[in-house]
This record gives C-alpha cells, structure tokens and sequence, in this order.
C-alpha cells in the first residue's frame, strides 16, 4: 500500500518547496505494517517540514458541502445579529470572532470573521466545574441546520486527528495507542473562517505568521493564501489540493509536538497571503487534555535542549496565547481582570522564529 502520492522531500532538513501528499487510507488497515507505513512517511515530514497533505482520509464529501454551506449561511447575516454570539459574551471563549479581534504577529488585526467550536462539555463535567478555561459547551446561533451539519463535521475530522495522533505515536517509536489517554475532553477547537471580498487586498496578510498552539492541526481551505517558511526563509505555497476526486487536508506539527519531540518534529511558521477574493477556511485544531503536561520524550530529552524545551501546561500554553491574541482578553489582562498563567510564552515563541532567537541570542556577545 503506497503511503505517498506526490514527493515533498527536501534536499535538506527545511529545504522544501512544496508539501508532500501522503495517502492515509492505510491507517484503517488492520495489518500494523500498513499503519506504520504511513506513520513512518508522516514522521519523515514531521521531521523535514512539519507541514504536509493527507488525501485517502475518508471524510465523506456532503458532510464538506453542508459545512461550507452552513458558514456561508451565518456570514451572510447582518453584523449586529453575528454579535449577538460574540465570543466574548459568556465563558468558555467559543463563539463568533469579529473581523479585527484577533493580532497575531505582525501586530495588526487580522482581515477576517470566524466562529469557534470546541469539544462538547457539559456543565457537570469536572473540568468545567473546575473552571477552566477553554472548556465547556458550544454556543449555537438559531440558522436552520447549523449545529447539525458543524457537530456532524467535528465528530468526523476529530476522529481523524485520534487516527493522526496514534500514527503520530507509532513514528515516535511508541505503542500505537500510547496517548489516547491524554485525549478525554481536549480543548481542540475547529474554526470556521471566513475572509470577506476585499480587491484591494494583494500582500496584504490575512493572518500574521505564526505557529500553532496545540499538537497538530488539521485544515481545509477552498482557496490559496496559504504560505509555509521555509529554512531558506522562502514563503512557500500550499494551495487546496484534489486527489482522486477527495479534497486534500494540510496538517501542521503544532507546538505541543515540539515540545515533546525536542524540536525533531518542527512546528513550522505558517500565514495567510493574498486574500483577495472571498475564502473559507476550516481549522481543527487538535489538542491533550487541558492538564496534560508535555516534556521531550526520553529519547529526545538531551541536556543540551532543556533550555528551549522545557516542560509545558498544554491547557495554560493555549491560554497564555489566546489571552496574547484576543482584544477582548488582552484587555481583561490590562484591567487586572484575569493574568498569563506562569511561564507563558510570547506567541510564535516555537518553530521557526524560535530558532531565528535562538541563533540570534547565542551570536550576541554577552
């Protein structure tokens, strides 16, 4: 069973100028050789890029269609009704995300709207009686249909991110199911974004290069403005991609992995370019549990790389940049209101930016 359809390889670790495409379907084998090939050609790209397609995934077309089609629906309503489910009104930081409440890091707001949806927790669960943020249940606009056909889409790409993150385990060198446990009520959050029709929009970015918070993402997008960083310090496009009739997903290695692979899986920077007609994009971002604490495993815990890599809150991580990234929650921070969990880093604090400090700090005399 071929685990690749199209070559990415780079001539040297980072040197890459387009993403490969590797054919997933064999994760649903149930021979473990098929499913380790596909971990082994996941693995290779984790290392080498950490970015890559997945076509053979199996999520059904029409569950795509009804997405797209019930986003398009919320974004065509008026302004005043679309704040109504503001992500800032209640707990939990789900919700619809205006155009201009999110900066990341170019220090300018982004030119988009979105709706976040995470992982259903209801008010009784403990994580949720603990107070913690990120957790809880979702808010639902009244649209006909709407919270239908997005938990029928975040049941199906959830469970491929658990075919992704045990696949993940076996190119580690790990027992096949070796982290499902982390994985009981995570705040992995899908987003429906949308960047409206704006001519005048050539170069300028839709969203700030960055790397993402959690263990890796998951990402649909019906139009090209995606751009990955090489180690050349090229931007490379990885436009939506059809193979066989099935719309291809891009994956990123996010920072959670690494942290826990010690930078061999590299959490590359990312942005969105050109956004000159309309687009839809569709993240999942896939993430552990809340409490789960992510340190190098053994095999990649050198002395050497304890600096960089230090142990890390999964749930404070992800906090710690949302309150970095969010006007509402940046102001809450100002007004004393709520505080960076201990230890927080600075957004885009991993990848290649990371490396760029890194380089940049160790030739500085003194």
């Amino acid at each position: 069973m071929n685990s690749t359809s199209h070559s990415g390889t780079p001539g040297a670790r980072g040197e890459f100028f387009r993403l490969p495409v590797i054919d997933v379907s064999g994760l649903r084998s149930s021979r473990l050789e098929d499913r380790q090939a596909v971990a082994d050609a996941i693995g290779d790209a984790a290392r080498n890029i950490g970015f890559f397609y997945v076509s053979g995934h199996g999520i059904p077309a029409a569950q795509i269609a009804a997405l797209r089609a019930t986003a398009a629906h919320f974004y065509a309503q008026d302004p005043d009704w679309k704040m109504k489910h503001y992500i800032g009104l209640g707990r939990g930081h789900k919700g619809f995300v205006p155009e201009g409440e999110e900066i990341y890091g170019t220090g300018r707001p982004d030119h988009k709207e979105a709706y976040d949806i995470g992982f259903e927790a209801a008010d009784d669960h403990p994580q949720v009686l603990a107070g913690l943020p990120l957790i809880g249940g979702n808010k639902w606009p009244e649209l006909p249909g709407f919270q239908q056909a997005v938990q029928a889409y975040y049941a199906s790409v959830f469970a491929l991110g658990m075919q992704l993150l045990q696949a993940f385990a076996l190119a580690l060198g790990q027992e096949e199911h070796a982290f499902d446990s982390y994985v009981t009520c995570p705040p992995s959050k899908l987003r429906l974004i949308h960047y409206p029709v704006d001519p005048s929009a050539e170069d300028v970015l839709g969203i700030g290069a960055h790397t993402d918070y959690e263990c890796f993402t998951l990402l649909l997008a019906d139009q090209a403005g995606l751009e990955v960083l090489n180690s050349l310090g090229q931007w490379i496009d990885a436009p939506p991609l059809t193979i066989d009739g099935e719309e291809a997903y891009v994956i990123n290695v996010g920072d959670m992995l690494e942290v826990m692979t010690a930078g061999a899986f590299v959490a590359t920077s990312h942005r969105v370019r050109k956004v000159t007609t309309e687009r839809y994009s569709f993240p999942l971002f896939f993430a552990c549990d809340y409490a789960t604490r992510i340190r190098p495993l053994p095999q990649f815990a050198a002395a050497d790389a304890a600096p960089l890599y230090e142990e890390l809150s999964i749930g404070d991580h992800m906090w710690s940049m949302a309150l970095q990234t969010y006007r509402y929650l940046g102001e809450k921070v100002r007004r004393g209101e709520l505080q960076l969990p201990q230890g927080a880093r600075l957004p885009s604090s991993f990848g290649n930016f990371a490396k760029e400090e890194a380089a940049v700090h160790a030739a500085t005399p003194g």
